[in-house]
């Protein structure tokens, strides 16, 4: 028997700090590929058509600053293919404000910075979430985001927090946005500590009860993507 070929998924990686973390290890224990494209070196992205799968990861620059940074309207080109080609995909902080924007929704300045350990609350939907509901109904992760969004039209609130009620979504059944990041391990944290603003740490604490949310999550991600 001929043995199936591997998924590939594009990875999409704005600034160098900002890698993929534990995407990378589960993506690989479930037996997928990940290319990443560099945008803060100018690579190009595919087309929805040439990939299995996408995942876009956070970043400083906002959906808003397509002048400066005109990757960011390719972004949501190839988050609105992958979305209506049913392709599996993944929206971490950024990546998550990108596909609602891609989805038609507004991204704007939330009332105040979110930054540091914290958690987030799932909804009665998330709760019942195949990726998500298992971890809940609370789920700790880390806050590192100024801007939120509206929850694109059709798309099902998955999380909230006090202080930004639309945290994740899903939209299908296959494309997830998470605004808060659960992909930090040990060496994500520390390429994160030079970056962080004055005063905000991830003890190590904090730093493992994500991990351990985070690697159950991802690998259900990973899981129900592959059926």
């Amino acid at each position: 028997m001929v043995a199936p070929p591997d998924r590939r998924f594009v990875v999409v990686q704005h600034v160098a700090h900002e890698g993929p973390g534990l995407i990378a290890a589960l993506a690989a224990e479930h037996g997928v590929v990940l290319e990443v494209r560099r945008t803060y070196r100018g690579e190009s992205l595919p087309a929805a058509r040439e990939t299995d799968g996408v995942v876009v990861l956070g970043g400083p620059m906002g959906v808003s600053e397509s002048a400066a940074h005109p990757h960011l309207l390719a972004e949501q080109v190839l988050l609105a293919d992958a979305c209506s080609l049913g392709l599996p995909v993944l929206g971490v902080c950024l990546g998550a404000q990108l596909l609602a924007a891609a989805l038609g929704a507004r991204v704007f300045k939330g009332p105040a910075p979110e930054v540091g350990a914290g958690a987030v609350a799932l909804t009665d939907a998330g709760e019942r979430d195949p990726v998500l509901g298992p971890s809940g109904p609370v789920i700790p992760a880390f806050h590192w985001h100024g801007d939120t969004f509206d929850l694109p039209r059709g798309a099902t609130l998955l999380a909230s927090s006090g202080a930004c009620p639309h945290q994740a979504f899903r939209a299908g059944t296959r494309a997830y946005a998470l605004q808060f990041h659960v992909e930090v391990d040990a060496a994500l944290a520390r390429a994160w500590a030079p970056a962080l603003p004055a005063g905000v740490t991830i003890a190590a604490p904090d730093r493992a009860a994500i991990e351990t949310a985070g690697r159950a999550i991802l690998g259900r991600f990973f899981t129900l993507v592959a059926r």
